[in-house]
């Protein structure tokens, strides 16, 4: 090679996304469930966002359109994530090899579950990963596997999303996996468990997340929490210990508001009285 590898591994490999929750600074990050080009990456990144995940639990979107979007957003500096339908951990390797550099896992429930995600995203002796000798992540070069391996593991991010009341009993044991470098809860779907769909602000619900908060605190593992619609509760979420990490909307949502708000401005516009 005619190039410093470790240096250029290093910075190659850095994991901003977990570095600035480590120092409780804010991560912004952006869903994609109805776009199938690269440019959303682009829009993402010009709007301001950290991160740029990818939605293929709620979402027909391909798994090469997913890692096409994955590998834009490597290289122009925004950390790709995608989630995975619910159990589909075979998908796990092609997204990695395609450009994710995380994995978003919905419905965990057990430390087994969680410990399964973790092993498909990482190569051995942490996890079944299989080996490839090259990565978009590294800019296809060829690394020794060793270096490779170790480095991305390092890199990579394993999310675990806790969305039922058997999840959250079992959060101290799915937080402690060495594996898994960030606890979320979504919040939609807890309420619905509970019985209180939609219910953000029932009782039930609030000491489902501030125990939450306290486990992963204790435990030592960021915790990010989606799905509130308050932000005053949301920022009592982040002052008690949550994570800082903003969803700043679904592309889908954000394009329908978009295009509301344009009617509603053409309407106004428009004087009768001059027709």
């Amino acid at each position: 090679m005619t190039f410093e590898l470790e240096p250029w591994l290093a910075a190659k490999t850095r994991n901003p996304v977990l570095e600035r929750l480590a120092k409780r600074l804010p991560v912004t990050a952006f869903g994609v469930r109805g776009a199938r080009t690269s440019e959303i990456a682009r829009i993402a990144r010009a709007a301001g966002n950290d991160v740029i995940w990818i939605d293929l639990e709620h979402s027909t979107m391909s798994t090469d359109v997913a890692a096409q979007i994955c590998a834009a957003a490597l290289d122009i500096g925004v950390f790709p994530l995608v989630r995975v339908p619910e159990k589909d951990y075979g998908v796990i390797g092609r997204l990695l090899d395609g450009g994710a550099r995380g994995i978003i896992a919905p419905r965990i429930e057990t430390a087994a579950q969680a410990a399964e995600v973790a092993g498909a995203c990482r190569f051995p002796p942490h996890g079944q990963r299989s080996a490839i000798a090259t990565l978009p992540h590294l800019e296809l070069r060829r690394v020794p596997a060793a270096r490779l391996n170790q480095a991305m593991n390092g890199a990579t991010l394993v999310k675990v999303l806790i969305e039922t009341p058997l999840g959250l009993e079992n959060l101290e044991a799915i937080a402690s996996l060495q594996g898994v470098d960030l606890i979320g809860i979504g919040a939609n779907d807890l309420t619905a468990e509970l019985g209180v769909p939609g219910e953000y602000d029932h009782p039930d619900v609030r000491r489902a997340l501030e125990g939450a908060v306290r486990v992963c605190n204790r435990v030592g593992k960021p915790l990010a929490i989606g799905g509130i619609p308050d932000p005053v509760y949301s920022a009592a979420l982040i002052e008690l210990g949550a994570a800082p990490f903003f969803f700043t909307g679904i592309d889908t949502d954000v394009l329908l508001v978009a295009a509301q708000e344009r009617v509603r401005q053409a309407l106004a516009s428009h004087d009768p009285r001059r027709s």
